[in-house]
């Protein structure tokens, strides 16, 4: 969990706008990556195209991050027009084949509230522990950012196990 803890602590500095569910987001894509079925590689990829081309481009957004466990996030923002097809094509093949536990998810949102209690995030424990009750009865599904989140920092990513990333380099 040292690697989790460390990826949230960044995230925290880097995005104070964090809200619970960006945290949350974090974690179940760290957890279960990007979590896509795709059943048409073709759409799949003119989608990726029409986003990136909506995308203002920024040399300054790193192109990947380390979420952990395998996983980065690659942002469009710093993808080049030659990059996008390597992009693509480690897309289509991280997509789906990452699967995760419950039970490690859940241990993973302990390692979330503790930082919480130690005032990393710009939301305290009782925000978070509110978020976490609704999010449980709803069977602990796949979050999008929040509003806040995505006005401050507009993301644009995708989902990519490290090894097809490298292997296209």
């Amino acid at each position: 969990m040292d690697s989790l803890e460390k990826i949230l602590r960044q995230h925290a500095a880097r995005f104070p706008h964090m809200e619970p569910t960006d945290a949350v987001k974090l974690i179940y894509q760290n957890e279960f990556g990007g979590g896509h079925l795709i059943r048409d590689e073709a759409a799949c990829l003119n989608y990726l195209r029409r986003e990136y081309d909506s995308v203002e481009k920024n040399r300054d957004v790193p192109l990947f991050e380390n979420i952990g466990n395998g996983i980065i996030r690659v942002n469009l923002a710093s993808v080049s027009p030659e990059g996008l097809e390597r992009l693509g094509s480690a897309f289509l093949r991280s997509a789906g084949e990452h699967t995760g536990k419950q039970e490690r998810f859940l241990e993973k949102l302990d390692v979330l509230r503790a930082l919480t209690a130690k005032g990393i995030f710009a939301f305290g424990s009782w925000e978070l522990e509110s978020y976490l009750e609704d999010y449980k009865k709803a069977g602990y599904p796949p979050v999008s950012h929040s509003h806040r989140y995505r006005e401050a920092y507009a993301p644009a990513y995708r989902i990519v196990l490290r090894k097809y990333w490298e292997e296209t380099e």
